[in-house]
């Protein structure tokens, strides 16, 4: 199968870092340059040091020579990257500290980077922006503040947070994003201070990254259904980005089984799950855990129903082996099509 024309795909999930505070110094107070420099704040531009300097990355040769750190300026990802659109998400502010106020101040900061730096750049980009998780009154401030910008397609969140998304105290954020258009990115990792698992903290890399897809965004996706924000949000659109896919026929399957006997604790649920996912839940293809039988990939897919659900992306600059390629053998022309470009052009309102 020859290669996608660049012009062809849009990429879901690319991403981008700061090099350091010096690159966000511009768009913070002189206060919090001064908290920044006197309480000797480090930058976190790969999740904590999630992905290790040799970790394998995508495929071109800028991008191995430039290890698995995001790149810091717009002429690095277009030398390591062959997409046409990207969408950028910059997850420098997932490990933020308790400090609701800080947190506002540099996702603030990091959105003008993003814009100035970025989509003025290079018209071939969109961005997530980032919201404050502690301070909900803020995030809706800042959703308000840059929710029109045209560059800015998403708000994103992390997957790993101090409650579940579903929550009601999260539904004026959610609200406001849906009334700016906006989809809601739900991204692997986040505030490193919770456990990645219902009972308890991880003690191994392994355990803490296999959480993303295992447990913490199924217990998010569930508490979105289960507490009614679609049913009272019908314009909010949602991706799970970096969070694997191929789980998901098997928890809607259980989640209907077990709705039909307690169905009386939520009213709002008068369909099946499937059904309000394929309305307002996509998921990125990277990382794809799928078998290495082309037979028994189709068979996981058609469960899926990847021509929907399923957008392209490389979560470039990390490489998560051969389960990508795999998937775009096994679809039809059509479906390729979509999962490449069209069912992201619809769901982010790209041309």
């Amino acid at each position: 199968m020859s290669a996608p024309a660049r012009t062809a795909v849009i990429d879901t999930d690319v991403h981008c870092a700061p090099a350091g505070f010096a690159d966000l110094e511009p768009y913070l107070d002189d206060y919090w340059r001064g908290y920044l420099r006197d309480g000797s704040q480090r930058i976190n531009h790969a999740q904590g040091g999630a992905y290790p300097p040799l970790a394998p990355t995508t495929a071109t040769p800028a991008a191995r020579e430039a290890g698995s750190v995001p790149p810091h300026e717009v002429s690095a990802l277009r030398a390591q990257l062959d997409a046409g659109t990207a969408i950028l998400n910059c997850t420098t502010s997932f490990g933020c500290n308790r400090n609701p106020y800080y947190e506002t101040a540099l996702t603030r900061a990091i959105n003008d980077w993003l814009i100035e730096r970025w989509l003025a750049a290079d018209g071939g980009l969109r961005a997530s922006m980032v919201v404050p998780t502690l301070h909900t009154e803020a995030a809706v401030a800042e959703i308000e503040r840059i929710g029109d910008h045209p560059g800015i397609v998403q708000v994103l969140l992390p997957v790993r947070g101090d409650q579940p998304w579903g929550n009601v105290r999260h539904r004026p954020l959610l609200r406001a994003a849906a009334d700016k258009g906006l989809v809601v990115g739900l991204h692997a990792w986040g505030r490193v201070g919770n456990a990645m698992t219902s009972s308890g903290f991880t003690h191994t890399y392994l355990e803490d990254y296999l959480g993303n897809s295992q447990s913490i965004v199924q217990a998010q996706l569930v508490s979105l259904l289960a507490e009614g924000v679609f049913a009272q949000l019908p314009d909010l659109r949602v991706a799970l980005l970096e969070c694997g896919f191929s789980w998901l026929p098997t928890l809607l399957w259980r989640f209907d089984k077990d709705w039909k006997g307690v169905w009386r604790e939520v009213p709002w649920i008068n369909r099946r799950s499937g059904e309000v996912i394929a309305d307002h839940v996509r998921l990125t293809t990277a990382p794809a855990h799928l078998p290495r039988d082309p037979v028994q990939v189709r068979e996981a897919l058609d469960l899926l129903g990847p021509a929907e659900l399923l957008m392209h992306a490389t979560d470039h600059p990390h490489d998560h082996g051969s389960g990508g390629e795999r998937l775009l053998a096994a679809l039809t022309d059509t479906e390729r099509e979509a999962v490449l470009r069209g069912n992201a052009a619809q769901w982010y309102g790209i041309a």
